[in-house]
């Protein structure tokens, strides 16, 4: 796609919400099972704290929601919680906030995925021992769809987002109505009872007081990705802000109430699940071999009359799509806020430059390694995932608010709100919004403190570390991308432009062939003022042999033989031109290097190797040119016709192809 057609991946509301919104809706599958699984170490009976703790959960995300509807139309360049916070708390702050966000991002992909492929195990459990590799697979798939552009992306995964909607509301009302006529859903496992875990029965005072609040911090993972629309605003279509907001709306309500529901339907139908299938008692079998069903399931059997009917299978597929697709929200809101750090010179610049359906294909096939990676060294365990996540996201939350409280302060400070053209109407707007963030800035501060002390030791500790050396590393990028500016910052142009005293010109030759003739012939067309060729004498036979041939052919370029009695080749050269520029420090050494093209990336390893070595050590001499001279072999003319391009290519600075859908 040509440059000037991003215009034509802007998205519409309804393609925006599957894109942006996929992992707040799909968590929906797992935030209720975080709660139970987290409540019945202590047994059945701290099953009656799970109402109230939804009911934190469901307020939290309605005030969080809220919060970010201020940050979409304050903010709507897209930097979301990076942007509001840098530019109100000041850089450091704000990078805080993007190493958070980059490494929640990370595990929303991975998190995401695992949870996907425990519920496609939970429909067909004899593929659980391929677990790894699923998800591995499906970490590939979603970065192909997601290189061939934003807009085709949310086409692809809007049905199943949609889908998984309808399926789960259907479910909830179908079991609540059930419910209301006195024919409840009975879960599978309301049968069975739940040992306490060892050190977990009887808990009192401070003790329960920590599981329930381990318990609400585990079900606080359905306010993850929340803050993905606030970084997506310039990927909706005009007018941005308003569109972005009712998306997030939508999303809210949406989320709210598929997770309320979920809940009810969990704690009407008692279904029992724990973290160890031998703590469940009244089991046919053996414990072991046992395999538990996810909540959804359960649900999903329940309400529509066994594991083999038609809605569980519909109600199982659309949960597995979806969460395998919710990752989809990190693959956008990872790229994206990669490009805008990487333009601010926090991360590498690569990660800025579009590919060739106008994606950042270098921030999603980043974004897919390093989230691979995880899933496979955590063997795509969503027990073990879990702890490190939504630590980031909190983080994000809270300093993204207290960051908007001081951008309302400054607002009504510098007379926005008060002055002669704004009424008490807009002052009184102004206000609002800060109640609002203020409220939003405590919440989610505690929610932070809370997740950091229930979760820091199960494994947060390492999305910590992360973290930390994210913001260390940014800042070292940053630091050498300012050096580098201001070293190579023009103060004088006429300084610059000064020619050398004089040029002086070597050859390197290893044998007299073709590409050694023609180095010589292009150096000679430069014009030095002293041309000479150079070899290294690693072979004293060879090198006779050479300067014989040399003499022979009656070449006129005097060759210098260099002897290296140790075999060296590389150092001998250095040293030799280092002395040229001590005896001539204002002349300029120009060093020609012959050096083969070849078709196949494996010819790159039988040839080449002395060139790149001597080419690595040259450029750090000063006052040296390093010039390579190819000579194409055979098989780099067959493979230039057929050239081939990797997906996350840069396509900067290249030349159009001709387009055949083009008159």
């Amino acid at each position: 796609m040509r440059s000037e057609e991003l215009h034509e991946t802007l998205l519409p509301k309804r393609l925006a919400l599957p894109i942006f919104a996929s992992d707040p809706l799909s968590s929906v599958a797992y935030a209720t099972q975080e709660i139970l699984l987290v409540l019945t170490l202590g047994g059945l009976a701290y099953l009656r704290f799970a109402p109230w703790i939804a009911v934190a959960v469901v307020s939290l995300l309605a005030v969080v929601v809220l919060s970010y509807r201020q940050v979409v139309h304050a903010y709507p360049s897209g930097g979301g919680s990076y942007e509001v916070v840098s530019t109100n708390l000041g850089p450091s702050a704000g990078l805080v906030v993007a190493a958070a966000l980059l490494v929640d991002y990370v595990m929303t992909v991975a998190v995401s995925v695992a949870s996907g492929v425990d519920n496609v195990i939970s429909a067909l459990p004899s593929v659980a021992g391929h677990r790894v590799l699923l998800a591995l697979g499906f970490v590939a798939l979603l970065a192909a769809v997601n290189l061939r552009g934003v807009r085709e992306s949310g086409r692809a995964f809007a049905a199943p987002t949609y889908l998984f909607i309808g399926a789960v509301l259907i479910m909830v009302v179908t079991g609540l109505i059930r419910w209301a006529l006195g024919a409840a859903p009975v879960a599978r496992t309301a049968g069975y009872g739940i040992e306490p875990a060892p050190g977990e029965a009887g808990l009192t005072g401070l003790a329960l007081l920590m599981l329930v609040l381990r318990a609400f911090s585990s079900g606080c993972t359905a306010l993850t990705g929340v803050e993905a629309i606030s970084n997506g605003v310039p990927a909706f279509r005009r007018p941005k802000s308003r569109n972005a907001a009712a998306t997030l709306a939508a999303m809210g309500l949406t989320a709210i109430a598929m997770f309320a529901g979920v809940t009810a339907l969990a704690l009407l139908a008692r279904v029992h699940i724990t973290d160890d299938s031998c703590r469940l008692t009244g089991l046919p079998g053996d414990c072991r071999t046992y395999p538990q069903r996810t909540v959804i399931a359960q649900l999903a059997a329940a309400v529509f009359g066994g594991e083999h009917s038609v809605g569980f299978y519909v109600v199982q597929t659309a949960t597995a799509l979806v969460l395998i697709l919710a990752a989809n929200t990190a693959f956008n809101g990872f790229p994206l806020l990669a490009s805008i750090l990487a333009l601010h010179r926090y991360l590498p610049r690569q990660l800025h430059n579009r590919g060739d359906r106008l994606a950042f294909s270098n921030g999603i096939l980043a974004l897919a390694i390093v989230a691979g990676l995880l899933l496979w060294g955590y063997r795509a365990s969503v027990t073990s995932l879990i702890h490190l996540y939504i630590l980031g996201v909190f983080t994000s939350f809270t300093l993204s608010q207290l960051g908007m409280v001081r951008h309302w302060n400054r607002e009504l400070r510098a007379g926005s709100g008060t002055g002669a053209g704004a009424g008490p109407e807009l002052r009184r707007r102004y206000c609002t919004a800060r109640a609002v963030n203020t409220l939003g800035a405590c919440v989610t501060g505690l929610v932070l403190l809370i997740v950091l002390v229930t979760k820091f030791t199960q494994g947060a500790w390492l999305a910590v570390l992360a973290a930390a050396v994210l913001w260390v590393t940014m800042r070292g990028i940053r630091r050498h991308y300012d050096t580098t500016s201001a070293e190579l910052a023009v103060t004088d142009p006429q300084e610059h432009l000064v020619p050398p005293s004089r040029v002086l010109a070597l050859v390197l030759v290893s044998r007299l062939h073709k590409p050694t003739l023609r180095a010589l012939g292009y150096a000679r067309a430069f014009r030095p003022d002293q041309l000479e060729a150079l070899t290294v004498a690693t072979d004293r036979a060879a090198a006779a042999a050479l300067a014989q041939q040399w003499e022979d052919y009656g070449i006129d370029v005097p060759l210098k033989v260099l002897d290296s009695p140790y075999r060296e080749v590389a150092r001998p050269v250095v040293e030799y031109v280092r002395s040229m520029r001590r005896q001539s420090p204002r002349d300029l050494v120009a060093v020609f290097i012959p050096e083969y093209v070849v078709g196949h990336w494996w010819e790159n390893l039988l040839h080449n190797q002395s060139a790149l070595w001597l080419k690595s050590r040259l450029l750090f001499t000063p006052g040296v040119m390093v010039t390579s001279v190819p000579w194409q072999l055979t098989s780099s003319s067959r493979a230039d016709r057929h050239p081939a391009r990797a997906p996350g290519s840069v396509r900067r600075g290249e030349p159009d192809r001709p387009d055949p859908r083009r008159p």
